[in-house]
């Protein structure tokens, strides 16, 4: 075995690891605003490859004006893609939108199912978006593997995995699932404001010691 296998390995490091980094991100949730599944299973599909803030500032009009899957299915496309043009992207989102919408519609009496099997089958659902929206609209276990928590993991021995869906099993493996949703709020929280992608702040992080990027 070896040394990166068994820190991956290691509940008591892993413990270490995530109570210092609760204690550094106190305040650590989920910062798209939404009042209900529909609206965050929309939000995180605004989310991608744009910030959660400029998210916010669309769905708080957006929100207004769209109520249920049928409202994004009354008007056109060309519509929808103008409400949600600055997040980017606005063509391919506002498909997937509709596309989710139109499923939610047939398939589930227009609501968002509480079940990951169920959310991954909708059109572009995948297991990162169906675990926000179980985990913070629902309050079922599961953990988010999104870019900040993959390097996070990485960096930390936490993981000597590259694919989001083996890194999410490793993480499981060393938390129980009732800290899953605070974890990847955690590692979010961690990896957007302190370890970041290029200029990380080691100077300033609590869990040095155990980073194999500060040791490189």
């Amino acid at each position: 075995m070896s040394a990166l296998e068994a820190t991956t390995r290691d509940p008591q490091r892993a413990h270490e690891i995530y109570t210092r980094l609760r204690a550094e991100h106190p305040a650590a949730r989920i910062e798209l605003d939404f009042s209900n599944p529909f609206e965050l299973l929309v939000a995180t599909v605004l989310s991608a490859q744009c910030t959660d803030a400029r998210v916010n500032r669309v769905t708080a009009r957006l929100f207004r004006k769209y109520r249920t899957p049928d409202d994004y299915l009354a008007v056109p496309k060309s519509e929808l893609e103008e409400d949600i043009r600055s997040t980017g992207f606005f063509r391919r989102k506002a498909e997937s939108i509709r596309r989710i919408a139109q499923a939610l519609h047939e398939r589930f009496d227009d609501r968002v199912p509480a079940d990951l099997e169920a959310l991954t089958s909708l059109p572009g659902v995948g297991r990162k978006t169906a675990n926000v929206v179980l985990g913070n609209a629902f309050g079922i276990p599961g953990i988010v593997v999104d870019t900040h928590v993959i390097r996070v993991s990485q960096r930390l021995g936490l993981t000597g995995e590259s694919d989001p869906a083996r890194i999410e099993q490793d993480l499981m493996q060393l938390f129980p699932a009732k800290e899953w949703v605070r974890l990847s709020h955690t590692l979010v929280f961690h990896g957007r404001y302190l370890c970041k992608a290029r200029k990380p702040g080691c100077e300033r992080c609590p869990v040095k010691g155990f980073c194999r990027f500060c040791r490189d």
